[in-house]
């Protein structure tokens, strides 16, 4: 195995379109470039993500990215080891985009294509940024995902808990959509809590009175809905009363997560890592009121506390073309037949924690 690898990465997911160039040279890895598209002002109109807008967009800008990812990295076709490609979980219209693109260089170019899980994308990136060595625990929370993994190696994960209903992320978003907030509701609603009192409602905190490192969210939106519909007067809903709702659910997702972490964290350090490690990853990661509770759970284990940099948090490429070039260096290797999967857990040796279907379980 050749000690220098140069991949592109692609990711289209869901609303972000990416394109990366990522090095691997003397044991460790170097962006040398990231390409984003967001889709923001396509989908605001709609108050959410439409899929099929998505995956058009996709396909327009896929290939732009590719361009531009190469050209700022001052690399050509010629000069990559081989492709990666987000080849699921996601919106399907989305990651056959995506997945078509990649066979479409590699067909051309003879390099190797590697399909990568966008979750693996997510709980790799810390080893892209700060080298972490396995085993570590990864709190994965976004968008569509919240769970608990220990990180084995680069296709080696253990669930030790997840959410049985909405993700975080998704809670977030349909709490900016309650109050008449902004798309993408994250950024919205941290903006808003700034502003209010985390005390002035109370909300609760869903299985904290249950063992285990499980999560839900559902009923805290639910919480929010009503809280919400009582301050309202004539309709209108008061700029304090929103800042404060905003807060108090803010606060609310903070002390569920902290509690879950300091459980997850428990169970993991009773294996006894040699370096232990807590690394948290995905777009939720990039809330400042969150990301501080987890460091402070971290801190009082004594346990390094790993968040990678805010724009590695939400989608990209550089964190494909990373997971690309581990799996890759273990042994990886796709072929066309690579097909694009809406679902695809990262570990499917344990019990769908969302229910199944035709399609898989959906984490």
């Amino acid at each position: 195995m050749t000690d220098t690898l140069t991949f592109l990465g692609l990711e289209s997911s869901c609303d972000d379109t990416a394109a990366a160039v990522v090095q691997f040279h003397g044991g460790r890895g170097e962006i040398l470039a990231s390409v984003v598209a967001g889709q923001t002002e396509l989908h605001a109109p709609f108050g959410g993500v439409v899929p099929e807008l998505a995956a058009r967009a996709h396909a327009e800008k896929l290939d732009l990215c590719v361009e531009q990812a190469l050209a700022r990295a001052g690399v050509g076709l010629a000069n990559l080891d081989g492709v990666a490609v987000t080849a699921g979980p996601g919106l399907i219209g989305g990651v056959l985009s995506g997945v078509m693109c990649a066979k479409g260089i590699a067909a051309g170019t003879g390099l190797p294509l590697v399909g990568v899980n966008h979750l693996a994308g997510h709980a790799l990136t810390p080893r892209l940024t700060h080298a972490l060595a396995f085993p570590y625990l990864m709190l994965l929370v976004s968008g569509g995902h919240c769970q608990f993994l220990i990180v084995r190696g680069p296709e080696s994960f253990s669930r030790i808990g997840g959410t049985i209903d909405d993700a975080p992320g998704e809670a977030f978003d349909k709490t900016a959509k309650l109050l008449a907030l902004p798309q993408p509701g994250g950024p919205a609603v941290e903006a808003e809590a700034a502003k209010g009192d985390p005390g002035h409602f109370a909300f609760p905190r869903p299985l904290l009175d249950r063992p285990g490192c499980d999560m839900s969210f559902s009923g805290l939106k639910t919480a929010l809905l009503r809280a919400r519909d009582g301050v309202m007067r004539d309709g209108e809903l008061r700029a304090a009363d929103r800042a404060d709702l905003c807060a108090g659910f803010q606060a609310a997702v903070a002390d569920v997560l902290a509690e879950k972490s300091r459980r997850a964290l428990a169970a993991y350090l009773s294996e006894g890592p040699h370096a232990p490690a807590f690394a948290v990853a995905g777009g939720v990661a990039a809330n400042k009121a969150i990301r501080a509770a987890l460091e402070t759970v971290s801190a009082a284990f004594g346990t390094a506390f790993i968040a990678p940099p805010l724009a590695l948090c939400t989608d990209n490429a550089a964190m494909i073309a990373w997971a690309g070039i581990e799996r890759f260096r273990a042994g990886g290797r796709d072929g066309m037949a690579l097909s694009a999967r809406p679902r695809w857990p990262l570990d499917e040796a344990a019990p769908a924690m969302l229910g199944s279907g035709k399609r898989g379980a959906k984490a």
